[in-house]
């Protein structure tokens, strides 16, 4: 694996754990604390919500769905 797709499956991983710790987060909270462009936030969270990992239950906010997961480190 590349390491480019490595450190954005690391950040994906670590945009879900943040949300589930914190229920539900706006986009600006996540480019805040992870540090990074609100397209790239943007992103990640599409990676997620097309695995039925987060949702938006309002414009700019976001919370976990009741999918199982199992991480992996």
């Amino acid at each position: 694996m590349k390491p480019s797709t490595n450190r954005m499956l690391n950040r994906i991983k670590c945009i879900y754990m943040f949300i589930r710790n914190n229920g539900t987060v706006s986009t600006q909270e996540l480019v805040e604390e992870f540090g990074i462009t609100p397209r790239t936030i943007q992103r990640d969270l599409n990676v997620l919500a097309y695995n039925d990992l987060v949702i938006s239950p309002s414009r700019g906010k976001w919370t976990t769905t009741q999918k199982r997961v199992k991480m992996s480190s």
